[in-house]
């Protein structure tokens, strides 16, 4: 009984890599998503009336936003400059 090729290995820092990769893609859509999110309410509010309600979601809206966009921002870059060090060394 002919046995089956095992899979290649992954290499788990690869994995873990790709997968914070994911992760910070959908943290920055995320938070893109809430910094427009109170762009867009606040120019609502300019135009029709601004009121407290409309002051706490732009608030609320950008705090989240940059909530998220500071750390995946910065592990974004962090990944791509690990996988642009290990294609340069040959890895």
């Amino acid at each position: 009984m002919p046995t089956s090729p095992q899979p290649t290995p992954t290499d788990p820092v690869r994995a873990r890599r790709q997968q914070v990769a994911r992760w910070t893609l959908l943290a920055n859509r995320v938070g893109y998503l809430f910094v427009a999110l109170a762009v867009a309410t606040f120019i609502i509010g300019f135009a029709i009336s601004f009121n407290g309600a409309v002051a706490t979601i732009v608030i609320v809206s950008l705090v989240i936003g940059c909530l998220l966009l500071a750390p995946s921002i910065v592990l974004g870059y962090a990944v791509k400059a690990a996988e642009r060090e290990d294609r340069e060394r040959g890895l």
